[in-house]
């Protein structure tokens, strides 16, 4: 049976970095993040411009048992690792790791996606959100979808596999479209507009986003509260936070900086507010640039 692979998606990290200091690394980065047959990168980016951080050859994927998608890394040319990399290239500092999709066929990746299958998972994953949206994803089940999306349950069950995967898989669609938004999208979340108002823009539209799936996404941390630091997803976050952080404020430590503006938008802390204390996104949204200006 053929499934998608329920990771949390990360596109190509493709960030504006003219004239602006590099993050420092994360200590406890690991290595490699992605969601399939998608290669990680590890190295830092060089030179102005926009432009993706160019892929590594360690392959990972996702196993599709884990509620966190936990990482089995297999490596496409040897061992990796610190002595492995040393051992090539010299130590640098650079920011955080990024996450690509690969621009050519990595190892074993799947074959392109013929276009009445890419129609068809569209219409499921849209019948699913809607599912989702209305009853919650407890509501979620195979013969719903399929009956809302006008597809045979058969192929939702082949493309998916049972309800857990499918929910994953929205997941992942919805954070690729969060990260194509703040990292190739139009300003102010995308590119073009001055850091500090990118940032305002990035943070609005990060209550918006858990906002959406708030249910799933609070589930997942219940099962592995500790496993969303060490996300593809949220990799790539702290990437693009760290970025803007260090434009805003150079020399300061960015990275912790980033982890501290980050840490309130866990899924139980979002769940508190919006439901227990029943604020609207907009009280929020105004909570969040507020604390960021109290120092100001």
């Amino acid at each position: 049976m053929s499934t998608e692979n329920p990771g949390i998606g990360c596109t190509g990290y493709t960030e504006d970095r003219t004239a602006s200091p590099a993050a420092p690394t994360r200590a406890t980065a690991p290595a490699t993040q992605s969601t399939g047959p998608a290669t990680g990168a590890t190295g830092p980016a060089t030179g102005a411009g926009e432009r993706p951080i160019s892929p590594a050859s360690t392959v990972s994927t996702t196993d599709p048992t884990s509620a966190t998608g936990r990482l089995s890394t297999t490596s496409a040319t040897g061992p990796t690792g610190p002595s492995a990399r040393s051992a090539a290239t010299p130590a640098r500092p650079s920011p955080s790791p990024a996450f690509v999709l690969p621009l050519l066929p990595a190892p074993g990746a799947p074959a392109p996606e013929r276009a009445d299958a890419a129609r068809n998972r569209r219409r499921i994953l849209d019948a699913t959100a809607r599912i989702v949206a209305e009853e919650g994803p407890s509501a979620v089940t195979m013969n719903q979808v399929a009956h809302a999306s006008g597809i045979g349950v058969g192929t939702v069950y082949r493309r998916f596999g049972d309800v857990s995967q499918l929910l994953w898989a929205l997941l992942d669609d919805r954070e690729r479209r969060f990260q194509e938004a703040y990292m190739s999208g139009p300003p102010p979340l995308g590119p073009g507009a001055p850091a500090d108002v990118r940032l305002d823009a990035f943070l609005d539209a990060l209550v918006d986003r858990i906002g959406e799936q708030r249910e799933i996404l609070l589930a997942a941390h219940s099962a592995a509260p500790r496993a969303r630091h060490h996300s593809g997803a949220y990799q790539v976050m702290h990437t693009h936070v760290s970025l803007l952080v260090a434009r805003l404020r150079p020399g300061a430590d960015s990275a912790l900086l980033a982890d501290l503006l980050l840490a309130p938008f866990a899924p139980d802390v979002m769940h508190h507010l919006a439901v227990e204390r029943e604020l609207s996104s907009d009280r929020l949204k105004a909570g969040v640039r507020e604390l960021l200006r109290l120092r100001a």
